[in-house]
């Protein structure tokens, strides 16, 4: 497994192994060692799916403290432009956004730590997303910023005519005035 920085602190993309031959392959998706080893403190207690048809943006999700989450992520089918924004007020990387290509194909993870917003858009006709979380949802603490926020100027890599937004992320607060608390 290698953990990859990104230039933002605490955010990392992770490259497993794979072992493939004619039955399929086998990778290691986490290691709770190998994260420590690499200064990772991250212990999952939920796990989500969803699946998703092209065109779909989902985000920008996060939690407030003290239910803020960490989370690693992963494509188990199709393409997704994944993305991260920093919302830590004192980071030197606060309101700048990494974004990464996640697919079946090439099996990279990402790691996104706590105090980042996070969101993605579907590039494949559909797509089936993982994510391991170390803390659970709590809908009272749920805050969101809206996906197509100017100050943050995210290229989904989606036609904005081929966009499919919920109504509740169309009408997330813009990153100057959202909730934050990290």
């Amino acid at each position: 497994m290698k953990i990859i920085e990104t230039g933002i602190k605490d955010l990392f993309v992770i490259e497993s192994q794979v072992f493939g031959d004619s039955r399929g392959y086998f990778s290691e998706s986490w290691n709770k060692e190998i994260f420590r080893k690499n200064g990772i403190d991250f212990t999952p207690v939920q796990q989500n799916e969803s699946s998703s048809c092209y065109g779909v943006i989902r985000g920008l999700h996060y939690q407030l403290n003290p239910f803020s989450q960490a989370k690693l992520v992963k494509v188990v089918l199709g393409e997704v432009l994944d993305v991260a924004v920093d919302l830590r007020k004192d980071s030197p990387t606060f309101g700048k956004h990494y974004s990464i290509i996640l697919s079946s194909k090439n099996k990279k993870q990402f790691f996104i730590p706590k105090g980042f917003a996070h969101g993605f858009s579907v590039l494949s006709e559909n797509a089936i997303f993982s994510y391991l979380c170390d803390n659970f949802y709590n809908p009272d603490l749920e805050r969101g910023i809206k996906y197509n926020d100017e100050f943050l100027d995210i290229n989904w890599q989606i036609p904005e005519n081929e966009e499919i937004v919920s109504d509740k992320d169309k009408n997330n607060a813009i990153f100057l005035d959202a909730e934050k608390n990290f």
